[in-house]
């Protein structure tokens, strides 16, 4: 197996990895006086962060020219508000891969309170630095990614994952 050329940080096998914490900031709050919707998505993509440094595909990733991530598909569920500095938890569950891309879901909560004030359903995909397309995870990236999927793979497939939007005819 072909080592990441940069160091890593120690792989966190935690289901699911719960590693983001966050406050509700100033700047995030809409005249309704709770989070705007898009910087739900500002969060979770500071999770996104967190989790591709699990694998190796972080910062470094892209600085070295190796590769970049690039996000292909989005869905976010806004389940209840947050408002100015509430605290956050975003954890992050992996519901498929393959050689070139990551299916998963973030689920965020109220820090405090325990409720789930949101989740983001990403695709992800592995794109080669020079030619900007597609291409398979490197090995270093793989293996930590296959590690991360059978961790996962006990937990219960959220409610949230694989919906659909429209408006249900009676």
């Amino acid at each position: 197996m072909k080592l990441a050329p940069y160091p890593m940080i120690d792989l966190d096998l935690a289901a699911p990895l719960d590693r983001h914490p966050a406050t509700v900031l100033p700047d995030w709050i809409d005249w309704n006086g709770h989070m705007n919707v898009g910087y739900y998505v500002v969060a979770f993509d500071k999770a996104t962060d967190t989790l591709c440094q699990q694998f190796g595909c972080g910062w470094e990733y892209t600085r070295d020219k190796i590769g970049m991530t690039f996000v292909l598909e989005a869905h976010v569920t806004y389940d209840r508000e947050v408002k100015e500095g509430d605290p956050l938890r975003i954890t992050t569950q992996i519901l498929d891969h393959d050689a070139k891309r990551l299916h998963f879901i973030h689920m965020m909560y109220h820090a405090k309170e325990g409720y789930l004030a949101a989740t983001n359903e990403l695709m992800l995909m592995n794109i080669d630095y020079q030619t900007r397309r597609s291409a398979p995870w490197p090995d270093f990236a793989m293996e930590r990614i296959e590690k991360l999927a059978a961790a996962h793979a006990a937990l219960p497939r959220p409610t949230q994952a694989g919906r659909l939007i429209g408006i249900k005819k009676k």
